[in-house]
């Protein structure tokens, strides 16, 4: 009998380990000797993954597809050398395990590495989003060196559109308080009072990147980004969630209703 099935589990790391042998020609154990193993990172990016995974309208299961690393300033400058070449082998040994998995993707699996000023050596951050083709600014998840940060959305992995039904995309959007409508666009939408955010609140109660809004056209799903002061749904501090019509968002001290039309 083959022994394959028992290898399977492994099987995409396994050729992920082999293809880096090559990539570095020999200089593998050096290259990696005291710095963020790339295998640590595969590993994260597939917990990631199983972490950010959500159902779709017929059933598919849609997860990330763009994953950013911060490596700290020491790895980064070490392994600056193969950056672009990892990155690559990244994005395909994480392609394959969605692969297997049967999971969905808009587009291709994108792997960016960067320079995480801030963390120590060894240390490294994922993050990961549905990357639909426009202009989304990159956000920040807390360091870590092994193991995701945050919980999946639930244990079942997903939850139903916020309409209770399939069907195409609706109108989505959030409602302040003094009667503002701000309408939310297909991908993913971070709030804050920062420059780099997409939606800017004038609120010194907010992060700079406070939070992020994920919608797939079915479904909005609400991620806390490591803000200061947290992020509230109908009272309950969240780090993800996926939200209801008429769910109140509270952050600093600004209120916001989660309103869907059609």
């Amino acid at each position: 009998m083959s022994s394959e099935p028992e290898e399977e589990p492994v099987s995409v790391l396994q050729r992920f380990e082999k293809r880096l042998e090559g990539l570095v020609e020999g200089a593998f154990a050096k290259v990696f000797k005291g710095v963020v193993h790339p295998v640590e990172i595969l590993n994260a990016m597939q917990r990631e993954a199983e972490a950010h995974k959500a159902i779709l309208a017929g059933g598919r299961t849609l997860v990330p597809n763009r994953y950013v690393i911060d490596l700290s300033p020491y790895d980064h400058s070490r392994l600056a050398p193969y950056a672009a070449a990892l990155a690559q082998e990244l994005a395909q040994s994480q392609a394959e395990f969605i692969g297997e998995q049967a999971w969905t993707v808009y587009g291709d699996v994108i792997v960016e590495i960067e320079r995480g000023d801030g963390l120590d050596t060894g240390m490294f951050r994922v993050t990961a989003e549905v990357y639909t083709g426009g202009e989304v600014a990159p956000v920040q998840q807390p360091a870590y060196d092994a193991g995701p940060q945050y919980s999946p959305y639930d244990q079942q992995g997903g939850y139903p559109p916020p309409g209770g039904h399939g069907g195409g995309p609706r109108s989505v959007g959030l409602v302040s308080g003094d009667g503002r409508t701000y309408p939310l666009q297909m991908g993913s939408t971070v709030i804050g009072r920062g420059d780099q955010a997409n939606l800017r609140l004038p609120d010194v109660g907010i992060s700079r990147r406070h939070a992020r809004l994920d919608y797939d056209g079915n479904q909005v799903v609400l991620t806390d980004l490591g803000s200061t002061n947290g992020t509230m749904v109908n009272g309950q501090r969240v780090s993800a969630v996926a939200l209801n019509p008429g769910d109140m968002i509270q952050l600093g001290t600004t209120t916001l209703t989660f309103r869907v039309d059609g």
